[in-house]
């Protein structure tokens, strides 16, 4: 097995363009690594990169101890699964697995023994006499999965496998693929641009934007300690709430105020922005921050504020609530314990000790500040 490492990656085109410029980034052997983004991001060319499909224009790509910026595809030990399945139509599925093999003049009784392993493995023993266009898209997946697997390689590659499967297979399939990784203990790097298929199957998530890695790091690091308004915007699911905010001060006491609403900063983030003397923020808070107001004071930070309910969108257990709070617009997480109604006014409680901070800087960007970890 092997890790990866990318030093000083360029990608530009021959038309000028760069869609890539000095990506840094370690891959540790044996990690489920998730590249996520908005599309045109360059995680599906750095993953092609990875492959060999695409040349690199500048940098190092290493892979294991071996430097393979000029090594071909097939010699890089690695096995890249589509989100076509790319499957031969006129082959059985037994075929269809064995291919590769067949190609490398692997002998006959070990292709035997590898395809039945790994379709006793996918659970796909009973379909090996069948043909493609007799499966159903899950199983066909299966059967892709299973053609990269009998490769034995150092690495899997990954690009957008599960986007034509409909909603519920896409969890089932999402599940099996976290227990084939811990059963092949290989490096994985997958690309996604659903970031709810991010959250739950990488165990390193790379936040990129315009070929630019924005943050890496684990699910929950990502999702409670964002680097900057971009990824604290694309993780999360529903997306967190912003609104641009000014900061007032009264005593000792520091504010955070946009149109009717103004909200005490808890004392540690208080004494963070009086240190770094900015005055104009995006304050954001997440959906499930916002709750009902209770009667019970809990362990935090809290601010209360009154909004009128706009739409509802009800899960089951809890529902997506729309709210309008004077010139603010606010989604919640609600708990449907209790009946809602569009055009109900309700108070509800934020969780301040959970807020952020974000400040716009001289390049148009936003900088998280102040830094969420305790």
């Amino acid at each position: 097995m092997a890790g990866i490492v990318i030093k000083d990656m360029k990608k530009e085109y021959s038309n000028g363009f760069v869609a890539i410029e000095g990506m840094n980034l370690e891959i540790p052997d044996k990690e489920f690594v998730v590249l996520v983004g908005p599309s045109g991001c360059a995680k599906s060319t750095t993953l092609k990169m990875i492959a060999g499909l695409e040349e690199i224009s500048a940098g190092e790509m290493y892979i294991g101890d071996r430097l393979v910026n000029d090594v071909a595809p097939k010699d890089r030990e690695i096995a890249m699964v589509f989100q076509s399945y790319a499957l031969y139509p006129h082959m059985t599925i037994y075929d269809n697995i064995a291919f590769g093999l067949k190609m490398r003049k692997t002998p006959k009784d070990e292709i035997d023994v590898m395809v039945k392993e790994a379709a006793e493995m996918l659970g796909i023993t009973d379909l090996l006499d069948r043909k493609p266009k007799q499966l159903s898209g899950g199983q066909r997946q299966r059967v892709a999965l299973g053609r990269a697997i009998v490769r034995k390689p150092e690495v899997f590659l990954f690009d957008e496998p599960l986007s034509n499967l409909d909603a519920k297979l896409r969890v089932k399939m999402r599940m099996e693929l976290k227990r084939l990784h811990q059963r092949l203990k290989t490096t994985v790097v997958y690309v996604t641009h659903d970031q709810v298929e991010a959250m739950t199957m990488g165990s390193t998530i790379v936040v990129l934007k315009l070929g630019i890695i924005q943050q890496v790091g684990s699910p929950l690091d990502l999702y409670h300690y964002p680097n900057n308004q971009f990824v604290a915007g694309f993780i999360g699911s529903p997306s967190m709430n912003f609104m641009s905010c000014t900061i007032d001060e009264a005593g000792d006491d520091l504010f955070v105020s946009f149109g009717e609403m103004r909200l005490k900063l808890p004392k540690e983030r208080a004494d963070k922005v009086r240190r770094h003397g900015g005055r104009e923020f995006v304050f954001g808070i997440r959906p499930e921050d916002i709750s009902p107001r209770r009667q019970k004071q809990e362990n935090y930070s809290e601010a209360h504020i009154r909004a009128a309910i706009s739409v509802i969108e009800p899960l089951g257990k809890e529902s997506f609530v729309d709210l309008a709070c004077g010139n603010a617009a606010l989604m919640a997480v609600i708990a449907t314990d209790r009946p809602l109604v569009s055009g109900e006014e309700i108070d509800l409680t934020l969780n301040m000790d959970r807020c952020h901070l974000f400040e716009t800087d001289s390049a148009g960007g936003s900088v998280f500040f102040p830094a969420a970890r305790p």
